[in-house]
This record gives C-alpha cells, sequence and structure tokens, in this order.
C-alpha cells in the first residue's frame, strides 16, 4: 500500500486552529484509509498523540528551519512516501508529491495583522507551496477566492474541505449550570487580528463580563485585557472550553480577518448564540444562525442574541449539523487518490 505522510507537527503545540484540524483529519481518515488501498502516517515530535489507526513517526528537529530544509525531506524519502500533505508550507526539496492546506491569506490581506518576522516568513513560504502543491486545500470559500485572486492558483487544484466540528461540542444540561449566560466569551489566540478590545467595550456596554480563551500570543494586548477586567485564560484544553461554551451569554467574533471561524461552528454546537461581525468566513459558517453587526452595533446584536436566545440556540445546533470532520476526511481522501493516480 502507498504511504501518505501528514506533517502533523502542531500536535501538542496548543497551535488552536491549525492544530484542531490536524487532530480531527487524523482521526477521521484513521477507520478510511485501509479500504483506500493506502497507509497513514503522522510526522510528529509528540508520537503519543496520533490517533488509533495512524502510523506515528517522531521526528524532533530544534530548529524548524533546519526541519523543513534537511530532516524532513531525509526522513520522507527514507519512509518511502508517495505523497505528503503539510499546512502552510512545504520542505524545500520534496521526494515525492505533495498537497498543502491553506488556512487563510490575513497577512496578505492587511499585512498589520501579523507581526513582521512572521510575516517575512509566511510571503516566502505559502505563495511558493500554492505553486509547487499539486493541489491546495482550503478549509472556505473566501479563502479559495483570495488563492484565485492573490496566487493565481488554477481553480482546479483548489479543493475546499471545510472544518468539522468534534463531537464533544453539544449543548449538554442547562439546568446543571447555575451560571448559564453570566459572561461573553471570545474565543481564539490574543492577538490584534482577533480584535479582542472591540469586543470587550461591546461586552461592557451591556453589562457583561468577557472572557477570553486562547493563548496569549501578543502578551501587552492581553495585559491591556486583564487591565480593563476581561478574564484571560491562557490555552484552554477541549473540555473546558465545551464548558465555557455551554456557560456562556453569547459567543463574540469579532475577527478582522478569518479563514474559516471555527469557534462559530464550536458554539453553534453547544447551542450557544453566536454574535460576529459581518467578515465573509464568518458568514459562511454562521450562515442565517448567527447575529452579524458592525463593530460599532455589536452591543446592540448582543442584546439581540440574548433576546433571541432560544430560538438563536436551535438554529445553531441544526447549523452545525452541516459541518462534519468525516466529509473533509473523505474529500481530502479523493484528494489523495486523484493525485496518486
Amino acid at each position: 500500500m502507498k504511504l501518505v505522510a501528514i506533517d502533523a507537527d502542531v500536535l501538542g503545540r496548543h497551535r488552536t486552529g491549525d492544530e484542531t484540524y490536524v487532530l480531527n483529519l487524523l482521526r477521521a481518515l484513521a477507520p478510511l484509509t485501509s479500504e483506500a488501498g493506502l497507509r497513514l502516517a503522522a510526522i510528529m515530535r509528540h508520537p503519543e498523540l496520533v490517533p488509533t489507526g495512524i502510523e506515528a513517526v517522531e521526528l524532533s528537529t530544534p530548529s524548524q528551519e533546519l526541519r523543513m530544509a534537511v530532516t524532513l525531506p531525509r526522513l520522507l524519502r527514507r519512509l518511502g512516501a508517495a505523497l505528503g500533505h503539510f499546512q502552510h508550507a512545504l520542505p524545500l526539496r520534496l521526494p515525492c508529491p505533495a498537497v498543502v492546506t491553506i488556512h487563510d491569506l490575513s497577512f496578505e490581506r492587511d499585512p498589520s495583522l501579523m507581526g513582521r518576522k512572521d510575516r517575512l516568513v509566511f510571503r516566502a513560504m505559502v505563495p511558493r507551496a500554492a505553486r509547487r502543491a499539486a493541489r491546495v486545500l482550503t478549509v472556505s470559500e473566501r479563502t479559495r477566492r483570495d488563492l484565485l485572486e492573490l496566487y493565481r492558483v488554477p481553480d482546479e487544484r483548489i479543493v475546499v474541505t471545510p472544518n468539522g466540528v468534534d463531537p464533544t461540542f453539544t449543548p449538554g444540561d442547562p439546568s446543571s449550570r447555575l451560571l448559564l449566560g453570566s459572561y461573553a466569551l471570545l474565543v481564539g489566540a490574543v492577538q490584534e487580528r482577533k480584535n479582542p478590545l472591540a469586543a470587550l467595550a461591546a461586552a461592557e456596554q451591556v453589562g457583561l463580563p468577557l472572557v477570553v480563551a486562547g493563548p496569549a500570543k501578543d502578551t501587552e494586548l492581553a495585559r491591556e485585557l486583564e487591565r480593563r477586567g476581561a478574564r484571560v485564560t491562557g490555552y484552554v484544553a477541549q473540555e473546558a472550553l465545551v464548558e465555557l461554551y455551554r456557560g456562556a451569554a453569547c459567543l463574540l467574533q469579532t475577527s478582522r480577518y478569518e479563514g474559516f471561524g471555527l469557534p462559530v461552528l464550536e458554539a453553534m454546537a453547544c447551542g450557544t448564540p453566536v454574535v460576529a461581525v459581518d467578515e465573509p468566513a464568518l458568514r459562511e459558517v454562521g450562515g442565517d444562525a448567527a447575529i452579524y453587526a458592525p463593530e460599532t452595533e455589536l452591543a446592540d446584536a448582543i442584546r439581540r442574541a440574548l433576546a433571541e436566545r432560544e430560538e438563536r440556540s436551535a438554529a445553531g445546533i441544526a447549523r452545525a449539523r452541516l459541518f462534519s470532520w468525516d466529509a473533509a476526511a473523505r474529500r481530502t481522501l479523493e484528494v489523495y487518490r486523484e493525485v496518486l493516480r
């Protein structure tokens, strides 16, 4: 059987959306691959995190540059990989064809949303990966349009595989939570791109405290949020995140750019009303179940979400059922087979 090697280096590193994507894709692919006549190997530094049914290959390299330039290409050759699957960037040398998942092009659309060093790296590596990959996977029509416009990637090489939602995210039993609806919630890494100060201002206007759940990429911004009364939790494990969603009055998503908007999907699956800025990817995920408003009108949108809580909760749960990791995995597997043919 041909071997497909998936770069799962993000697992165990608290990389929020990237890590969620890889972990759930591996879990969903595991029961499908033998029937497709393929073997799957996950290359990572924490092999104990690899789901059952996926071969674990440990690769620990102190420098990410050395890993992509030397050790990863050598390992792919030694494994005899027929295909590689990566996120954002490809190794400098490839002994086999590759597909790449590009979640978004925020660093191209608004350079101010990313630090200078990261922006330079992404601008060097991502377009190169988009040109060289046999297929470019992406998680939304919004990013597909960006890839067409900004990188001129041929449409036939782009495949949209929307994220799913982990079955752990469910409404649960509201009667067991005494503090139901006592705070507004923002989920995501603390950084300027997520625009958390706008979420805080809106929550303050309606008299709700704000909880920000996600790693502090921008420590100064995290401190500013805490100084102004927000609770910044840092990285939150999945079980605790589910409870945060369930207990929130609403999810607030104020991002200036998103490639998908996974917290919107997770919140809806938990029965939590969603209030978001009218950003294309967020609307693509939330559909008619979420409430959208300009940044200056978010407080009124929160009040509406609270007044329509039961209706919005039911609509969100129904909307979330349209997204599944099984569907994402099956389409990804089709891409593997197309490339290998």
